[in-house]
């Protein structure tokens, strides 16, 4: 399985990391440290790929990606507007 990649960043109005992803649809979290993001990150990424793929299973590499808070609103306003949101 090729390797998940996940942008993380800081939002400073609420004060918590954010996870998402482009290539993994539903990938959304947020956790009080970087450190609790990607130990969330660990255990929702296999279960959403496996969700999507059922011939996948236990763990998924992947790597985050981490942003400032302005590039990372930045990408994701670029990626709704691709979407046609």
């Amino acid at each position: 399985m090729a390797e998940m990649e996940v942008t993380a960043f800081w939002d400073t109005e609420s004060a918590v990391w954010i996870a998402r992803s482009d290539n993994l649809p539903g990938l959304f979290t947020e956790a009080d440290t970087l450190e609790d993001l990607i130990s969330k990150l660990k255990v929702l990424i296999p279960k959403l790929v496996e969700a999507s793929d059922r011939n996948c299973h236990g763990a998924v590499p992947f790597v985050v990606r981490v942003m400032d808070t302005a590039h990372a609103l930045e990408e994701a306003r670029g990626s709704n507007s691709r979407d046609g949101i």
